[in-house]
């Protein structure tokens, strides 16, 4: 799970993503990108309200500020709301946040089979792009990111691995960003002409984030203009007060310039010079022109929003939109420029509005063209867009697909997905699955054309090793399972083995005496007759009961089968012709012929036979019977009877003629013997 946000123009249960839809309890992992609210605010809600069980992670910087957010989102909803409609209370945040787990930049984790790393985002201070690995499927989660690289943060970075899936953000669909440099003067410059002619500025902001890349710059920019040394900034924030110390601690995780300056200058950049925190509203005097930083940056509540109502009959005064605006905020409706705005304590109240209003975004989020060089760089071959209104997600998608129709119907083909909330998007992907050698297995992968050993699936991981090492290498022992089956058999002991040999072509004698009788099929299947109990005996397993369930068959047709009569019938004709001869010394007579006689002229027969059952009239025998000769068309293939050698330019002819000479030489041989037929 990516993400566990609040949408900032709800309230109450209506701000939560569609949880209901989804068993959260199946959830093994839920990674946040970043501390804002709307990736974040709801975690205490998942963790402490659903049946949600797996592991929160988030970086260093992401935790330390979360819960001074948290705290504040807490109260800030909690007022004039009642305790029912609270998401959660401090207590929730407080037992849920020692469960939160922390991760490093660059450091891969792996849970269960799971594996993830945090690379740099650029979004915010601690925010995390999450590469994702389960099941050979590799997923790139941008969360929101910003290749922009700014007075403190590093920029997105391009992870070294190529994901199949891309997931990244969408917000400014095809919109592009001003560049930096161009902002930040138009901005000191509206400033100083607004406090110029007596006014206040406000500068609605998230309380971190885009906030303190603000104060930088309005701190260097007062130390360069002495006029305004009089004139104060405000930071009217506790919250930001609090994490201030955060930013100040985590500096060797901000760019070079940042590290830079406290390095040489042996001073830190986030202890601000001309910025001064607003500890109480009530207290504060703004008759004169001054600058207020204020969160929060929608504008739906808090000190902005009280600000706001007291300075928008002002003319002289200007507001400063910053941020990204939701539709359904106040701030998305300020830039349609209203004539009056609602009160926030008495809604049936509209208050003029006469101050400015200017839109420069500080927004740290890609524009079209980083995303789209981004995208490219990464090079994924599925990208779905989340994050962004419907419109310019819409455009987004579009451009996208142009960009890429070079590829379609190909092999790179390149796919873009916006899907609706609760949509399930089915991706078909293919990749390789690699299994891990383990083991006395290793040393025999250059001494074998074929490996034969156990494939041990385990959290999408694919292990291979011999039997024997199970126990050491995945902790699993082997079993084997003997069968045995019993059954009467009133036939004797020549007409079972010479059935057994009409369907396997040779069986092992290995008892034969006056009381027992013991036979070995297939070197897997012992038959046991004793006194007409037949006992037969086997390893348990696909193959070996297949072979077994035969043998049960051909034992339980021995009396009644056509076969046994005749020969049985022929047997006792030639004891009345013969002066005496024994039934049994006849019977092993008549066996010379069957398949049990593994003589070479014999088994050379068969094999020629097996040949000429699979081609036809382009098999023929050579005169001097050492050989055969296949021809189908312009292919000629040699045949060697004793060294079971093919001689054929056509590999395909070859292939197939040498897989009729391996069953046949198992049908015409005994398989404890070598194939080879030595004269």
């Amino acid at each position: 799970m990516l993400d566990a946000g609040v949408h900032p123009a709800y309230s109450g249960i209506a701000a939560l993503p569609f949880y209901d839809e989804f068993d959260l309890s199946t959830v093994d992992i839920l990674l946040i990108s970043h501390f804002h609210l709307d990736h974040a605010a709801s975690l205490p809600y998942v963790m402490q309200h659903t049946n949600f069980k797996g592991r929160v992670f988030m970086t260093h910087p992401t935790k330390a500020i979360y819960r001074w957010l948290l705290s504040d989102f807490v109260k800030v909803t909690s007022i004039g709301s009642s305790s029912s409609s609270a998401l959660y209370t401090d207590e929730d945040l407080s037992e849920s946040f020692d469960r939160i787990e922390t991760i490093d930049y660059h450091s891969t984790i792996e849970v269960d089979g799971i594996r993830f790393t945090a690379y740099h985002a650029g979004h915010v201070l601690g925010a995390a792009m999450f590469f994702i690995e389960i099941g050979g499927l590799k997923l790139l989660f941008t969360g929101d990111y910003s290749r922009e690289e700014n007075r403190h943060l590093n920029p997105a970075e391009v992870p070294p691995t190529k994901p199949d899936v891309m997931v990244t953000e969408s917000t400014f669909g095809t919109a592009t960003h001003e560049p930096r440099l161009e902002k930040e003067v138009r901005l000191t410059n509206l400033i100083h002409s607004t406090l110029i002619k007596g006014g206040r500025v406000l500068l609605p902001v998230f309380a971190l984030g885009t906030a303190q890349e603000l104060l930088l710059i309005l701190d260097e920019y007062w130390s360069q203009h002495q006029d305004l040394e009089n004139v104060n900034v405000y930071y009217a924030s506790s919250l930001a007060k609090k994490c201030l110390a955060v930013f100040q601690t985590y500096i060797n995780m901000m760019n070079d310039n940042i590290r830079k300056q406290f390095r040489d200058q042996n001073s830190n950049p986030f202890q601000f010079k001309y910025i001064k925190n607003i500890k109480n509203l009530d207290k504060f005097d703004d008759f004169g022109p001054c600058v207020v930083v204020a969160s929060p940056g929608m504008l739906q509540n808090g000190v902005s929003r009280e600000l706001l109502e007291r300075w928008a009959p002002d003319s002289r005064n200007s507001v400063i939109l910053t941020g990204y605006s939701v539709e359904g905020t106040l701030a998305k409706t300020l830039l349609t420029e209203p004539d009056h705005i609602p009160s926030l304590q008495n809604p049936d109240n509209n208050v003029p509005r006469r101050l400015n209003i200017e839109e420069i975004s500080f927004a740290a989020h890609v524009d079209y063209e980083q995303n789209s060089k981004f995208i490219e760089l990464v090079d994924p071959k599925s990208i779905i867009l989340v994050h962004g209104e419907s419109n310019p997600m819409g455009r987004l998608k579009s451009a996208l697909l142009s960009k890429y129709s070079k590829f379609k119907g190909t092999e790179n083909e390149v796919r873009v997905y916006n899907p609706r909330n609760c949509d399930e998007l089915d991706l078909k992907l293919k990749g390789l699955k690699i299994a891990k050698a383990f083991g006395s297995i290793v040393a025999e992968k250059d001494k074998a054309d074929t490996l034969s050993g156990v494939l041990v699936s385990k959290d999408f991981d694919l292990n291979f090793m011999k039997v024997d090492d199970l126990r050491e290498y995945a902790g699993l022992t082997s079993t084997i399972v003997k069968e045995r089956q019993t059954i009467r058999v009133d036939a004797g002991r020549d007409l079972v083995q010479w059935h057994l040999s009409q369907m396997f072509g040779y069986v092992e004698i290995l008892i034969d005496d006056k009381e027992e009788f013991e036979l070995r099929v297939m070197n897997e299947i012992t038959i046991n007759l004793i006194n007409g109990i037949c006992t037969i005996e086997w390893t348990g397993g696909v193959i070996n009961d297949t072979i077994a369930d035969s043998v049960v068959a051909i034992l339980l047709s021995v009396d009644s089968s056509p076969a046994s009569v005749k020969i049985s019938s022929k047997s006792h004709t030639h004891d009345h012709t013969t002066n005496g001869h024994d039934h049994d010394h006849d019977h092993d007579s008549h066996l010379n012929g069957s398949l049990a006689d593994s003589r070479v002229s014999t088994r050379i027969k068969r094999i020629g036979a097996m040949l000429e059952a699979q081609f036809g009239e382009a098999f023929q025998n050579n005169d001097n019977g050492e050989g055969a000769i296949i021809k189908i068309g312009k292919n000629e293939a040699k045949i060697n009877y004793y060294d079971l050698t093919v001689d054929c330019t056509s590999n395909v002819l070859k292939g197939r003629i040498e897989n009729v000479l391996n069953r046949a030489t198992e049908l015409a041989a005994p398989l404890s013997q070598n194939r080879k037929i030595e004269a």
